[in-house]
C-alpha cells in the first residue's frame, strides 16, 4: 500500500478554494486554512488546514485529512506529518487506509517509504474488501512491495469458514498464505478445531501445514502428530511423526508415524510402527502390521482395516500373528492370512487361513482352513493334546474357552486323558496314556484344554499307548508346530520389534525332531 512513489520529489500545487494562506518568514511556514485541496508529489490531498516547510520539505495536515493516489489508494486520518527528505510519515486519529483490495483501520500509523514499511503499534484491523476476511492485532507491519503483512500480539483472523487466534503471523496477501510462529488456535467451519505452534494455511484453498504439538479435533475425535497437513478441497490429508488418533464415540484409536488419507477413495494409509485398537465391552483388541490400510464408510467412519506383513493381534483373551490380516468391527470378523497362528488361553491354533467371528469381546467361532491344527499344552508342556485335519471349526463358550472342535477331512487327534483317584481326601490326577485317533471327520469336546469327549462319523483308526511305553515319533500329528515365543503375551510383547523377537525365537526348537529308525 505504501510504495516509494507515494511522496516523490515533485513540487506542491495548491488548488483554488482555500480560505486563507499565510507565510511566516521566521519559521519558513506556509500555512493554509479552510477547504484545502492541493497536489503534493502526485498525490491529491484534502484537509481543513495544512502547514508546509519548504526548506526541510515537511508537510503537516490537520482535520478531515484525505489523501488519494491515482484513485488506487485512499488514506483518511485526523492529522498527518510527513518528512519529504527522509520519506517518513505519521498519521493520527481514526486512521483508515484503503486500496482496491484491503482496508486498514487504526489510531496511529507510521510509514517509511524508503524501507517500504508501514507500522501500527497500538492496535489495528485489516479487512479484505473483496472477500469476507478480517485480521486484528496490537502490532502490525506492512510491506507493500513484497505483499507481506507481519502481525503480532493478540492476532485474531476471521473469514467465512476460518477463525484463528495466535500471537505472531506473517500474511502474504498475494498468495493468500498465513504463516504462524507461535501457539495458534484455528476453527474451520463449525466443528473442526486445530492447534499448533508453527505452520501455515492458505486462506483461499484452506490448505494447511502445521507442526509442533499439532492437533486437529472434531466432536469426539482427535488427531495429533508432530506434523499434520490437509488439502481440504482436494480431499487429501496426512501426518508425520508420533501420530495419535482417537474416536471416543466408536472406541477406535490408532498410532503410527506416517499417515495419508484420501477422502475420494475413502481410504487411509498408515505405516512406520502402526497399530489400531478397538475398545470392547470387557476388553480392547489391538491390531498391528508393518502397513495398515483403513477403509472408511460414507460417514467417514473407519469400517475395516487390512494389514500387510508382520501382522499381530492382541487382547486379554486372544493373541495372534500372521503375514497379513483383515478386521471388520461391523462384520464382526477377523481374518489372518499366510502362516497364521492364534492363541487362546492354553490353546494354539494354526492353518493357512483363520477366520474369527466375534461378538464384541466374545469369540463365537473360528474357521481354520487347510492344514488346520489345534494344540493345547498340558502338564506344563510335558504333553500336548492335538487336533489336526484339512479344515477345522472351533467353538467357544461365554468365557472364551474352547468348548468344541469339528474337524472335516483327514482328522487326526492325539491326546492324553486324565485319570482321577480319590484317596483319604486327596485327589490325584495322572495320565493314563496317549490316545491316537484317525478318521475322516471328528468332533472333540474340551474343558480347560482337556479332551473330555471325542466322537467320529466314519470308521476310525485308533490306538492307546501306555504312558510308560510312549514312542517319541508317535506323540505328534502331521505338521505339528509349537511356537510359544511367537505369542505376544502382553502389550510389551505386542509392540516388540521384529528383529528382537526373531533372536528370542532361535533359542527354542519349535518342531520335534524325529528319531532315525
Amino acid at each position: 500500500m505504501f510504495g516509494n512513489s507515494l511522496f516523490a520529489q515533485d513540487l506542491m500545487e495548491l488548488k483554488p478554494g482555500a480560505d486563507k494562506l499565510t507565510f511566516n518568514r521566521k519559521t519558513g511556514e506556509h500555512k493554509l486554512i479552510g477547504n484545502i485541496h492541493l497536489i503534493y508529489q502526485k498525490n491529491e490531498i484534502y484537509c481543513d488546514s495544512a502547514s508546509y516547510f519548504k526548506e526541510n520539505d515537511i508537510l503537516k495536515l490537520y482535520g478531515n485529512v484525505h489523501l488519494s493516489k491515482h484513485d488506487t489508494l485512499n488514506l483518511y486520518c485526523d492529522s498527518m506529518h510527513y518528512n519529504g527528505k527522509e520519506q517518513i510519515g505519521k498519521l493520527w486519529g481514526h486512521v483508515r487506509v484503503r486500496d482496491r483490495e484491503f482496508k486498514i483501520s487504526t489510531d496511529t500509523l507510521s510509514f517509511d517509504s524508503k524501507r517500504d514499511v508501514a507500522t501500527y503499534l497500538y492496535g489495528g484491523r485489516i479487512e479484505n474488501t473483496k472477500r469476507k476476511e478480517e485480521i486484528s492485532s496490537l502490532h502490525g507491519y506492512f510491506y507493500p512491495k513484497s505483499k507481506n503483512i507481519s502481525l503480532s500480539k493478540s492476532v485474531d483472523y476471521k473469514s467465512k469458514t476460518i477463525k484463528m487466534k495466535t500471537d505472531t503471523i506473517c500474511f502474504h496477501y498475494g498468495s493468500k498464505r498465513i504463516n504462524f510462529y507461535s501457539p495458534t488456535n484455528i476453527q474451520q467451519e463449525i466443528d473442526t478445531k486445530i492447534y499448533c505452534e508453527r505452520g501455515w494455511m492458505n486462506t483461499e484453498t484452506e490448505e494447511c501445514f502445521i507442526h509442533q504439538n499439532a492437533v486437529i479435533t472434531k466432536p469426539l475425535k482427535t488427531l495429533a502428530a508432530d506434523t499434520l497437513y490437509t488439502f481440504d478441497k482436494k480431499g487429501l490429508s496426512g501426518a508425520y511423526g508420533h501420530i495419535r488418533y482417537e474416536d471416543s464415540d466408536k472406541g477406535i484409536a490408532f498410532e503410527g508415524n506416517k499417515l495419508f488419507y484420501s477422502k475420494k477413495e475413502k481410504r487411509s494409509y498408515l505405516t512406520k510402527n502402526p497399530y489400531i485398537s478397538y475398545k470392547q465391552k470387557k476388553d480392547t483388541l489391538f491390531v498391528k502390521a508393518d502397513t495398515l490400510f483403513l477403509f472408511h464408510d460414507s460417514l467417514d467412519q473407519i469400517d475395516h482395516v487390512i494389514g500387510y506383513h508382520n501382522g499381530k493381534i492382541f487382547s486379554h483373551n486372544l493373541q495372534g500373528i500372521s503375514d497379513s490380516l483383515y478386521y471388520s468391527k461391523k462384520d464382526k470378523k477377523l481374518t489372518l492370512f499366510k502362516s497364521p497362528y492364534l492363541w487362546n488361553k492354553n490353546a494354539q491354533i494354526s492353518g493357512t487361513i483363520i477366520h474369527l467371528l466375534m461378538e464384541d469381546s466374545l469369540l463365537e467361532r473360528a474357521e481354520i482352513l487347510n492344514k488346520a491344527l489345534t494344540i493345547t499344552e498340558v502338564d506344563s508342556g510335558k504333553y500336548y493334546n492335538q487336533i489336526g485335519g484339512k479344515n477345522m471349526f472351533a467353538y467357544f463358550d461365554e468365557n472364551n474357552d474352547l468348548k468344541k472342535i469339528d474337524v472335516d477331512g483327514n482328522a487326526q487327534t492325539i491326546y492324553f486323558p486324565e485319570e482321577t483317584k480319590n484317596s483319604d481326601s486327596i485327589i490325584e490326577v495322572t495320565r493314563k496314556g496317549m490316545v491316537r485317533l484317525y478318521a475322516s471327520s471328528i468332533k472333540v469336546y474340551l474343558d480347560s484344554g482337556e479332551f473330555k469327549k471325542v466322537t467320529y462319523i466314519d470308521q476310525a483308526d485308533g490306538l492307546m499307548y501306555p504312558i510308560d511305553k510312549l514312542n517319541a515319533d508317535e506323540q505328534f500329528v502331521a505338521n505339528f508346530t509349537w511356537k510359544p515365543l511367537l505369542r505376544p503375551k502382553n502389550r510389551k510383547d505386542f509392540f516388540y520389534q521384529e528383529e528382537k523377537q526373531k533372536k528370542e525365537i532361535k533359542k527354542l526348537p519349535l518342531t520335534p525332531k524325529k528319531k532315525k529308525r
